[in-house]
């Protein structure tokens, strides 16, 4: 388990004090950034079946690869 430090505004934390037992709060922010997490995978998720559905967009994607890979195939790192 890794600890974080985090920062929030004065008043907030004064009402999480007031609200969220100590025992809960580890607990409560782990929840919170779940579902944070979750949403910003899904939109992402979704914007890449988006561009995936897209043939225009799709074709270009596919001209980027083989501009990325010129020249590495060789390298080694």
């Amino acid at each position: 388990m890794e600890k974080i430090l985090i920062s929030m505004p004065d008043q907030l934390a004064i009402r999480m004090k007031a609200i969220i037992p100590t025992r809960q709060r580890s607990k409560t922010f782990t929840r919170l950034i779940e579902q944070e997490i979750e949403k910003r995978e899904k939109a992402l998720y979704e914007c890449a079946v988006t561009v995936e559905k897209d043939a225009a967009l799709h074709e270009e994607m596919k001209e980027w690869d083989t501009v990325l890979q010129d020249g590495l195939d060789n390298e080694s790192w």
